[in-house]
């Protein structure tokens, strides 16, 4: 399904946190172009620099919007080289990106995915010329965006289809008969450990316990399962598998954060 009939939703996903204007700016420049705009944060609080973490949670966020949304991400520590832009039509959404990793996960999830290369043809047709080394979700990401949202502009007249994408800043899940490993991608506010393990890769295990630092955990249902204190794991509301404390702060705890492995183990075919 591709991105056809544009429903005037833009999201934002960067690593500007709020503290400067930086996004107040690409607002801007969207309602400039496009004043009848639908503009949803969905977080500026990625870590800096780490494309990983914003693809992770695009890709287990886009589909809750309505299909014709417009997602753009901007998590770029390439911002200003010769590093490619890339659009994607995913499920009847259009998503825009820097080709640093960031859209990787969606190729992986969503096979029918198109890409898409931004062409220099775009710019030139939306006269963006004066174009900052620095700030491209200002001068070309919010530009492009409010184009698409509003009809004016079409997904094929971005570019053209590319299958070649640079792959994610992330090991990719290792799975056998009884074990399945990955690594903490985020730490949410309440101090959860997130991974890229997904609920799918762990159907089949009797009795799984999740091994992540110093610490053996069984796989709870909710966090009420554990006493106050206690580590646990969970499948979170995202599908994928959580290292948590109940009531407490897992990152500070158990003294891991993004990048640190993570494996599940079934311990009945380990007896």
């Amino acid at each position: 399904m591709h991105f056809e009939q544009p429903s005037g939703v833009i999201t934002l996903t960067t690593d500007f946190g709020l503290s400067d204007p930086f996004v107040g700016v690409m607002k801007g420049v969207i309602l400039s172009r496009f004043p009848a705009a639908r503009i949803v944060d969905l977080t500026h609080d990625i870590v800096a620099h780490w494309p990983a973490e914003a693809g992770f949670w695009l890709q287990r966020s886009f589909e809750y919007f309505p299909p014709g949304t417009v997602h753009v991400a901007v998590v770029d520590p390439g911002v200003g080289t010769s590093r490619r832009l890339l659009a994607v039509e995913a499920r009847g959404h259009l998503l825009l990106a820097p080709d640093n990793g960031l859209l990787a996960g969606i190729a992986e999830a969503i096979p029918e995915a198109r890409f898409i290369r931004l062409s220099a043809a775009v710019l030139s047709k939306l006269d963006l010329h004066r174009i900052s080394a620095t700030f491209h979700g200002r001068d070309i990401f919010a530009p492009i965006a409010a184009e698409l949202a509003s009809g004016r502009l079409t997904a094929q007249e971005l570019g053209s289809v590319t299958t070649e994408i640079v792959p994610s800043w992330l090991d990719p899940v290792v799975v056998s008969r009884n074990d399945v490993s990955g690594v903490i991608v985020t730490v949410d506010h309440f101090g959860n450990l997130l991974t890229n393990i997904d609920a799918s890769l762990l159907t089949s295990f009797v009795e799984p316990h999740v091994y992540a630092g110093h610490q053996v955990m069984p796989l709870k249902r909710t966090y009420a399962e554990a006493k106050p204190g206690e580590f646990l794991a969970l499948i979170n509301s995202f599908g994928v598998l959580e290292i948590a404390c109940a009531q407490g702060h897992a990152a500070d705890k158990i003294g891991l954060s993004r990048g640190a492995p993570v494996s599940v183990r079934d311990a009945v075919r380990h007896r």
